[in-house]
């Protein structure tokens, strides 16, 4: 069973968001997520200061199994980027809720965080609880 951190947000595509105290996000991959991608060898980002809308493409993760998608959980825009991915893409296999983050965002409207999945909610979609 794999560790679902209880003070994150989960989407149903496997991202998870976490709120820092500015009002920005964190957005990155669920462990569920990774493990299912297996090895990533290559993270494709979108640029500092784009505009994602809601369900768009936020960034792209290539893996020895596949390429997978990794959606904005809102209208947003892209602060920063993890660019230590660049070098180090398994960062998001090793240590996917801390130095395997992905984007830093800010919504462009007030996000609708109750869309978002809890941990038990999460855990349920994955066949955990």
């Amino acid at each position: 069973m794999n560790a679902i951190p209880s003070d994150l947000l989960y989407t149903k595509t496997h991202e998870w968001i976490r709120q820092e105290d500015d009002g920005s996000f964190t957005l990155g991959i669920t462990e569920h997520a990774q493990q299912e991608l297996g090895d990533i060898v290559l993270v494709d980002l979108s640029d500092a200061e784009a505009e994602l809308k809601a369900q768009s493409e936020a960034a792209t993760l290539e893996s020895v199994k596949a390429v997978s998608e990794v959606y904005a959980p809102f209208d947003c825009q892209v602060l920063e980027c993890n660019s230590a991915l660049e070098d180090n893409p398994d960062a998001v296999n090793k240590d996917p809720y801390g130095t395997g983050w992905l984007l830093k965002i800010k919504p462009i409207d007030e996000p609708d965080l109750g869309a978002l999945q809890n941990e038990a909610e999460y855990a349920a979609l994955c066949g955990e609880g």
